[in-house]
């Protein structure tokens, strides 16, 4: 599935954009979301073990599952 991540201060500068699109398997959660934007874009890698995510605007966790349409 294609996911859209918005990103934020330092991984906004990083990444050079507000915005970013990954795939991710279905059934992928926010530590395979991690992982996939640390490879498609390395510039983000050592700042993202320390950076909240959220998912549909609530904080999320590691385990939680990303469903398509999140």
């Amino acid at each position: 599935m294609r996911v859209n991540v918005l990103l934020f201060a330092t991984l906004k500068d990083r990444a050079g954009a507000n915005k970013v699109t990954i795939e991710l398997p279905d059934g992928a959660t926010i530590s395979d979301a991690r992982s996939a934007l640390a490879a498609a874009y390395p510039a983000l890698a050592a700042h993202l073990p320390t950076a909240i995510a959220a998912l549909n605007q609530e904080f999320a966790e590691p385990t939680d599952l990303i469903q398509i349409g999140d």
